[in-house]
């Protein structure tokens, strides 16, 4: 553990050197109340925030690369991360016109050594779409394949909740990467690693497209059969950020049975499409609720919404989660129930779907 004398000494230190940083109005970052704590994610490598407002974010890039490489120059710091978070309100703007969408275009090297990178995507959030991406990763393992996970879910980071993650990341072997970490013999890295568990994730625009970049470009993932990339809800900056920094390969689609629900998968089967990145199909979560008393079953959400939208669209169902007390208990405790009990009705569930992937993967040829 880090001897709180020498942070302090290093905190003081990388402010004096952002004294020679100049805001766009001039004035020194050291000084202008906009630095967040600095700290130590890994070995020779600081990450702190400068808070801006989301119409600063843009003026505010080249202050970010500038803080970068003056904290870089500090004795035994061999890489930076510097965050621009959104900490204050401002007055709404009025509605723009919405971007024409680009095909997803991945940066050419970006997590070569991954034979293919799917998105685990909902158009709402509370679907269940992260537990479902831990859970999918590990019947992958499951059935063989190596396996990796990337939480690019910045509002609200629950991988390492999920995985029972609460280590730093380690630089990798070039110095300049950050080694995913493992759990349960899977790849896994979250923001939530990077950052404190209570520091607020209000991120805009350049922000968010800022700190995914990192996540994609700046961690070892190595050599991994498929990695899997759990989305934030909905078809905003995050998502497109995601779709034109990495090498998708498809999208899965999770929803719940209802119309509500579905209503937002369809929005992001859509944004999918748009972006020419293939649905490889839709899986329905919490499709009925399994009593642990009585054993009996409870369409709370309805039952069977998913596999009809599906089949109206053209696209592959992969299957149906049921809810119970089990799988909600692993996922609080960092105990993922494929892992804890296979062979359980939601494990044999889980595993099924992922053999479904597995193929949709290796009729395109990636696997």
């Amino acid at each position: 553990m880090s001897d709180p004398m020498d942070l302090n000494r290093r905190r003081a230190a990388l402010r004096a050197v952002l004294a020679s940083v100049r805001l766009p109005d001039g004035r020194s970052l050291a000084d202008s109340g906009r630095l967040g704590a600095m700290t130590e994610p890994a070995p020779g490598r600081v990450s702190f925030s400068i808070r801006v407002t989301a119409a600063e974010a843009e003026a505010f890039e080249p202050v970010r690369l500038a803080a970068e490489k003056a904290a870089e120059r500090l004795p035994g710091v061999q890489k930076a991360l510097v965050m621009l978070t959104a900490e204050r309100s401002e007055p709404p703007k009025p509605a723009a016109a919405p971007p024409q969408l680009q095909p997803a275009k991945a940066p050419a090297k970006v997590l070569e050594g991954v034979k293919a990178v799917v998105a685990v995507a909902s158009g709402k959030g509370g679907v269940g779409k992260s537990t479902t991406t831990i859970s999918l990763a590990l019947a992958l393992r499951h059935l063989g394949l190596k396996v990796g996970v990337l939480d690019a879910d910045i509002y609200g980071p629950s991988v390492p909740t999920l995985l029972g993650l609460t280590a730093k990341p380690q630089l990798a072997e070039d110095g300049r990467r950050l080694k995913p970490l493992e759990a349960w013999g899977i790849q896994a890295l979250s923001v939530g690693n990077l950052v404190d568990p209570d520091t607020a994730m209000i991120w805009r625009g350049p922000m968010i497209q800022s700190a995914i970049t990192q996540l994609i470009a700046e961690v070892d993932w190595g050599r991994l059969d498929v990695l899997l990339i759990d989305m934030p809800p909905g078809t905003g900056d995050a998502q497109l950020a995601v779709a034109q920094q990495s090498p998708l390969s498809g999208a899965v689609i999770v929803s719940t049975p209802q119309d509500l629900a579905l209503i937002d998968a369809r929005r992001g089967i859509a944004m999918f499409r748009r972006l020419e990145v293939p649905v490889l199909g839709v899986i329905e979560n919490m499709s009925q609720f399994i009593c642990p008393d009585c054993g009996g079953r409870h369409e709370i959400f309805g039952h069977g919404g998913a596999r009809e939208e599906a089949r109206r669209i053209g696209v592959p169902f992969l299957g149906e989660i049921p809810l119970t007390m089990a799988l909600r208990k692993g996922a609080d405790l960092g105990r993922p129930i494929v892992a804890t009990e296979p062979e359980s009705q939601v494990g044999q569930s889980l595993i099924a779907i992922a053999g479904e992937l597995r193929l949709a993967l290796r009729d395109k040829g990636l696997i």
